[in-house]
């Protein structure tokens, strides 16, 4: 059985809003434990204009959008024709099942009909399954910054910097 997911902008409602932002900070506390962007970041970054959150819903549970489990986000910035992936993230429980390249789809579609003409993020360059999903999306290296990602005691880690272009 194929589980069906639903990627979507976030809610205008503004309970709704803050119970969605506060989900993602869950996943992202999960996801990025060393680095993880809060219910307080994330609200106060989507209050800029350029940055968006498409969320991704697991519709098998509920009918209606607002009682679905979120199981995944991308937060973007779009300036002019240049956007970036500032964050993505799918949580734990429902990891290898095709959220990331659904929401990457869908970003990319959003992206072409806003005349957007390339994508970039950046990756550590020991996350291999990440690296894999963006070459995948036909992400390409352009640049490495050595020794990027410092944790203490432990050797600093090279950040990649991918771009997938549209025309």
């Amino acid at each position: 059985m194929k589980v069906m997911f639903v990627i979507e902008a976030l809610p205008t409602n503004a309970v709704e809003l803050e119970n969605v932002i506060q989900t993602v900070a869950d996943i992202e506390a999960m996801v990025q434990p060393d680095d993880a962007w809060n219910q307080k970041t994330l609200t106060e970054l989507l209050e800029q204009d350029s940055i968006r959150l498409l969320i991704a819903y697991d519709q098998a549970k509920e009918e209606s959008v607002s009682h679905c489990e979120i199981v995944g986000y991308c937060l973007y910035q779009t300036t002019f024709e240049q956007a970036e992936v500032l964050r993505i993230g799918t949580d734990p429980k429902y990891q290898r099942q095709g959220i990331a390249s659904q929401v990457l789809n869908k970003l990319h579609e959003l992206l072409q009909l806003n005349q957007v003409e390339s994508l970039l993020l950046e990756v550590r360059a020991d996350n291999a399954a990440a690296i894999a999903l963006y070459e995948q999306q036909a992400f390409s290296i352009i640049h490495r910054r050595k020794g990027y990602y410092k944790v203490p005691h432990e050797p600093a880690i090279d950040a990649l910097i991918m771009q997938h272009t549209y025309i």
